[in-house]
């Protein structure tokens, strides 16, 4: 089944609801520069190679700038949202299916995430059962990358019984929660993610102080 079409759906409505200046889970993003990010990355490929290549990053970063300055404007910033709700175009990669599925499925749940939970009152979403299984079956393929940074092991656990071993060391940590809670704390969420843990407290005490994510 394909889930980036429906994300990008909801990804829009969130952003459209929360408006131009409301804060994000991204440090020092508001709505608007999480929506040119989201509009730079598909339709300027040059511009999205500054978020593979540090090099890049500089250009990358201003012209992400100069775009959410001229999204002050709610007019503006409404028509650009509608834009990226239309999709990719027909030159940028995403407009390719695979690509499409292996860059945005991710990147939609969680800058939703992203906006839904930068308020004070936030619920989870009650997930579709195939939804979540296609999040874990993405998380269980970069899960090592993003967990690089921690000097542990790391068990991936969901409430239903699958694990996934994201990296191996001599003391571990088991991270439980739902596919979405695991995404956010992988991504560096750590704070705003539903998640347990099951470990040596002094070993959990480290995962908690560690670098998660890209």
């Amino acid at each position: 089944m394909n889930f980036v079409d429906p994300s990008r759906e909801v990804l829009a409505e969130t952003l459209l609801a929360a408006g131009p200046d409301s804060p994000t889970l991204c440090e020092g993003w508001q709505t608007r520069d999480l929506a040119a990010h989201l509009f730079l990355r598909e339709r300027k490929p040059v511009v999205g190679l500054g978020l593979i290549f540090k090099s890049m990053a500089k250009a990358t970063e201003k012209a992400t700038d100069k775009l959410a300055t001229k999204l002050e404007s709610p007019t503006e910033y409404t028509k650009l949202i509608t834009t990226f709700r239309a999709g990719p175009p027909r030159y940028s990669p995403m407009s390719i299916r695979a690509v499409d599925e292996s860059s945005n499925l991710i990147e939609y749940f969680v800058h939703t995430e992203d906006v839904r939970r930068a308020t004070e009152r936030w619920a989870p979403r009650a997930l579709d059962e195939a939804y979540s299984d296609a999040l874990w079956d993405d998380l269980i393929k970069r899960a090592a990358i993003l967990y690089r940074g921690v000097d542990l092991g790391i068990v991936l656990v969901r409430p239903s019984g699958p694990r996934h071993v994201a990296k191996r060391a001599p003391v571990s940590v088991a991270i439980v929660g739902e596919p979405g809670e695991l995404l956010m704390h992988a991504h560096g969420r750590t704070k705003n993610a539903l998640v347990t843990f099951e470990g040596q407290p002094d070993a959990v005490a480290l995962l908690q102080s560690a670098e998660v994510g890209l």
